[in-house]
């Protein structure tokens, strides 16, 4: 686990992928072909308090959906990537735009799509529920399952490694008498 922080500690980009990732793989599709999917407050939450010590993130997935950009923009996530069914061009824009070096830069996935990327990073995560290939190819897995705090606990444990879980944490514990 020590090397695991030390890779955390470094981590100035979050990717996540969506689907399996920031939900549980679930599509709910109405008869009029209206698409469904079930985001986790509590991920959304952490994903807000790694944005404020300065973390960046993005989403690199392979569908496309408005209700992915909805989320993202209620979140302040302006990185968001859809339609990639190949995320390495994504992920070498990113590289360059916000440029960050390979080992600056965690991703977050589920399924073989994921796994270029993932070899790819500084930090390569699956989520607990990821495909066996993604859980073996990984460097490390998340307690929670895709869609069910799998984000939070990411966050945490880069939050964690950088000395700013603490801090993030007593905002909500000063007002508990």
């Amino acid at each position: 686990m020590q090397e695991i922080i030390k890779k955390a500690a470094k981590i100035k980009l979050i990717i996540f992928d969506v689907d399996g990732v920031l939900t549980d793989g679930s599509l709910y599709i109405d008869d009029n072909g209206m698409e469904y999917k079930a985001f986790y407050s509590r991920d959304g939450l952490g994903m807000k308090m790694i944005q404020e010590t300065n973390v960046k993130l993005a989403v690199i997935t392979g569908r496309t959906s408005e209700l992915v950009s909805h989320r993202m923009n209620n979140l302040g996530i302006k990185y968001v990537y859809q339609g990639q069914s190949d995320k390495i061009p994504a992920f070498e824009k990113l590289k360059n735009d916000l440029q960050l070096e390979s080992h600056e830069i965690a991703f977050v996935g589920d399924d073989v799509i994921d796994l270029p990327v993932m070899n790819q990073v500084g930090l390569s995560v699956a989520v607990q529920d990821a495909h066996p290939l993604v859980i073996q190819y990984a460097h490390w897995r998340t307690p929670s399952a895709g869609g069910r705090g799998a984000a939070r606990d990411i966050c945490e444990l880069i939050m964690e490694a950088q000395n700013t879980l603490a801090d993030s944490m007593n905002q909500y514990l000063n007002n508990i008498i």
